[in-house]
């Protein structure tokens, strides 16, 4: 932002002093180049008025002569001809007007008149002395224009002095307001990001910057004091109500436990279902609160090597995959990497599989697979078993939203929860042949930023259980 606002000033005083030096330098040049030919052309007549007094009147030339070494002096080379073009006066180098010279006073004889002409180097003035309509002869004053290009080079050189100094205060001024305006906004956004990464004590300064910036950081300290205080609450309350729960469903599971060492028959067989109901209900409350401990969580993203993660979490649910003779297997791409808090891509996982384990008869399968797409990462979780109808997909992933689960229903809802906790999605889909698969796309990290450094071509996997 604060180059952004920089190059923008920036080019905008430079249109600006391109619109203004430009055409002011143009405009004084040009009035430098009329006032070195007048000049000349008036000391040219100044020269003809003194000839004229000599050949018209028969004075003396000192006055012509004086004019003409004064022009020597200043450098300028004059030359005064009779009416038959023969040199009167002259300078030492009046050959600056060369072979034209001679043209040049035949030109104003016959047709009296100023004549200029001028190229790089010399301004040439030729002016009829006497009568315009009979002259008596011809004045020729010949000037360098390198005084003339040393005052437009100078004047140049001031203008682009001035335009580069202002172009220096626009540009200090325009990094001075980019970071008036910029660096609070730069403070207000990693306030955001570290508030977004659950440190929700932090705030944003709220006396710099411009009005605008400085209500924008007062109102996001008021959003963090209202989502801290709520939190805060929530937790607090979760806490409660988990401590008032357990210690009942505790001394009830104890006092029914006691009643069943005493109890035959009937009533034996009925406080064993309220057995089962207690530890039914002791499951849903130990479910509770993990979903609230994953609403809770606001992870820090990290690099994590899915490939890696998949191994060792097949790795670890063979056992129980072999006890129920289900196929576990995996199929990931190597050196896949996506960025999710710690440790919770494995907790997605467990749930997953426990699931998918539950779900599927003897001799079925359950296939993990994993590559990189558009730069996230696609896992799939694939079972072979009952699957679901569409509306219980629809809602697995609510709270006691799926009327077709056997358990409490929960697993799916915290998988949901860490998933999308992290910036990616979850979505349920019908397994080709039947069966259930689990879509998840989560943030991959840029192959730059990877870890291991393996290539991503081809797949490995691991031994099916």
């Amino acid at each position: 932002m604060t180059r952004r606002i920089a190059l923008s000033v920036l080019a905008l005083i430079t249109a600006i002093l391109v619109l203004a030096v430009v055409p002011l330098g143009l405009t004084m040049t040009q009035r430098e180049q009329t006032s070195f030919r007048a000049e000349a052309a008036s000391r040219t007549r100044s020269i003809a008025s003194a000839a004229e007094e000599h050949l018209s009147d028969h004075k003396s030339d000192a006055a012509a002569r004086s004019l003409v070494e004064e022009a020597h002096k200043r450098g300028d080379c004059a030359t005064v001809y009779d009416s038959a073009g023969h040199v009167l006066l002259s300078t030492a180098c009046s050959e600056v007007a060369g072979d034209d010279s001679a043209g040049l006073v035949s030109s104003v004889l016959a047709h009296p008149g100023t004549r200029v002409r001028e190229d790089d180097q010399w301004l040439t003035t030729a002016v009829p002395i006497g009568d315009t309509s009979d002259p008596v002869g011809v004045a020729v004053l010949s000037r360098s224009a390198d005084p003339l290009h040393d005052r437009i080079l100078a004047m140049w050189g001031w203008l682009a002095l001035i335009g580069v100094g202002g172009l220096g205060a626009a540009v200090l001024v325009a990094v001075l307001l980019a970071r008036w305006v910029g660096r609070p906004l730069r403070v207000l956004d990693e306030a955001a990001q570290r508030l977004g990464e659950g440190a929700l004590d932090v705030r944003a300064p709220a006396g710099a910057g411009p009005q605008e910036v400085r209500r924008l950081a007062a109102t996001f300290n008021t959003m963090a004091g209202r989502t801290e205080a709520l939190v805060h609450g929530h937790r607090a309350v979760v806490a409660d109500v988990s401590h008032q729960l357990r210690t009942p469903l505790a001394a009830l599971r104890l006092r029914l436990d006691l009643l069943a060492a005493d109890a035959e028959g009937d009533t034996a067989a009925e406080l064993a279902d309220a057995q089962g109901e207690i530890a039914r209900l002791s499951r849903l409350v130990d479910g509770l609160l993990a979903v609230a401990r994953a609403e809770h969580a606001v992870p820090r993203p990290v690099p994590v090597r899915v490939d890696r993660v998949v191994a060792e979490r097949v790795t670890a649910w063979d056992p129980v995959a072999d006890s129920g003779r289900v196929r576990l297997s995996a199929d990931c791409r190597p050196g896949l990497t996506a960025f999710l808090g710690e440790g919770d891509l494995e907790q997605v996982l467990d749930n997953l599989i426990a699931n998918s384990l539950d779900a599927v008869q003897e001799g079925g399968r359950v296939l993990i697979t994993g590559k990189r797409q558009n730069g996230t990462v696609q896992l799939r979780v694939v079972d072979n078993g009952p699957g679901m109808g569409p509306a219980a997909r629809e809602s697995a992933f609510r709270r006691f939203g799926n009327p077709e689960a056997s358990g409490t229903g929960l697993g799916l809802a915290i998988v949901h929860r860490l998933v999308t906790a992290n910036g990616g999605t979850a979505d349920l889909r019908e397994s080709p042949g039947g069966g259930l698969t689990v879509a998840l796309s989560l943030p991959g990290v840029r192959r730059g930023r990877d870890r291991g450094g393996e290539s991503e071509s081809g797949g490995t996997r691991t031994s099916d259980a």
